[in-house]
């Protein structure tokens, strides 16, 4: 036992860098004798909105790795201790701590050991145990590896419920530098591949009423924030591309933590815990609320103000648009108000069905209106800033902008 606990919390450690898993969306039912269930309530390794901690074993296989990337605390150079479960003792860990109510699924990263292809087969035959052998229907996700084969690839999604492909950083070049192992394209094309197995199975399920499940809850990646010298802009443009081409269910982003030494990374004494936290709102923008990655930002201004989130930004940066009646503007230009959101907006959209809005009712909607002040009115009636200052809206938006900064937390 002495030496599973050693493995266990190296490689749990390890893992807690990667921050692409999430795993709201599954739909795999129990079957007859099987163990789990990944159905009724949904398994996501997050806070939900009531509170709760909903938990995956979230660990390596392996952080023996044969590439030597500048920014991984894994990189083959590093002087750290190495281990490397066995399938057995990854299934047994799964089943003993589902059944004790410690977890709800497991979230399977790792290192790549001896090649991409030979670290997949042992990946698939995880998967394939667990659900073959166990009969676990509990939630599976797994990461799956760059350069592997496709045969592997696909074989590997008959077996978990969601899959990601990390990119890692936002552009061919900085992997160039910083990762100069990997190759771009061999991870676009295992993006591209999952994508169009999972149309594909939608189409046979069409068709065909018993075809299996297949990453029924998508793809996700993940790129590291502040190791390499990509603009705010360019990284989210990067993410719009991934949502459209590659139909990817989530982007995560995680502040680059200095745990490897080198000198061609970005000189930083801690994580830019801001910066990733304005690329996540401006991620919201893109996927909630109809934003373009060039409206956000662009060319001429690249970066995002750390004082100010990038909704606001956008609004003080296009003030002639504003202020808006809040009784006759459509839901998409609601949306584009600060201090409301897709809930409240949809309020307001079916509230004015029944008679004009008052400014007393946005506040019983949700809408926060020392946000929303400033760009609207109600029936006419405007209590923002009398003078047109937008220096003095700035300052008024950043004030009340008192979120605490954490950085994603995955591992306990």
């Amino acid at each position: 036992m002495g030496d599973l606990s050693k493995k266990i919390q190296i490689l749990t450690d390890a893992a807690k860098y990667d921050v692409s898993c999430s795993s709201s969306g599954s739909s795999r039912r129990n079957t007859k004798n099987g163990l789990g269930n990944a159905n009724i309530s949904g398994i996501c390794h997050s806070w939900s909105e009531d509170g709760r901690c909903i938990s995956l074993l979230k660990i390596l296989l392996t952080n023996k790795c044969i590439y030597d990337c500048d920014y991984c605390i894994n990189r083959a150079s590093n002087d750290i201790a190495r281990e490397i479960f066995s399938i057995d003792e990854i299934v047994e860990l799964t089943i003993n701590f589902y059944k004790r109510n410690y977890i709800e699924g497991l979230f399977l990263s790792s290192g790549v050991y001896k090649s991409p292809d030979y670290t997949m087969e042992l990946l698939i035959s995880i998967g394939k145990k667990l659900r073959e052998e166990e009969n676990f229907n509990g939630y599976i996700h797994m990461k799956a590896i760059p350069g592997s084969s496709e045969e592997l690839i696909r074989e590997l999604g008959k077996y978990i419920d969601r899959v990601s492909v990390n990119i890692e950083l936002p552009s061919e070049k900085s992997l160039k530098i910083y990762a100069p192992q990997k190759k771009y394209e061999k991870i676009i094309t295992p993006m591209s591949i999952i994508k169009n197995s999972i149309i594909e199975n939608r189409f046979d399920k069409r068709k065909f009423k018993k075809t299996p499940n297949y990453i029924n809850a998508g793809q996700t990646t993940q790129m590291i924030i502040g190791a390499s010298k990509e603009t705010d802009y360019e990284i989210i443009k990067k993410s719009e591309e991934l949502y459209k081409s590659m139909k990817m269910k989530r982007v995560y982003y995680s502040a680059f933590v200095p745990v490897s030494s080198s000198k061609l990374l970005a000189t930083i004494t801690e994580p830019p815990l801001r910066r990733e936290h304005r690329i996540y709102q401006a991620d919201f923008l893109l996927r909630f609320y109809n934003y373009k990655s060039n409206e956000i930002l662009n060319e001429n201004n690249p970066n995002f103000d750390m004082n100010l989130d990038p909704k606001a930004n956008w609004a003080l940066n296009n003030l002639h648009l504003f202020p808006m009646e809040i009784n006759r503007v459509s839901y998409y230009q609601l949306l584009r108000i600060p201090g409301l959101g897709p809930t409240s907006a949809k309020r307001i959209i079916s509230y004015r069905k029944l008679g004009k809005l008052k400014y007393d009712d946005l506040k019983k909607i949700g809408v926060v209106l020392k946000r929303a002040k400033y760009f609207i009115t109600v029936n006419g009636e405007y209590r923002g800033l009398r003078e047109d200052n937008s220096l003095k809206i700035k300052e008024m938006l950043a004030i009340s902008d008192t979120s605490n900064i954490q950085q994603l937390s995955f591992i306990s």
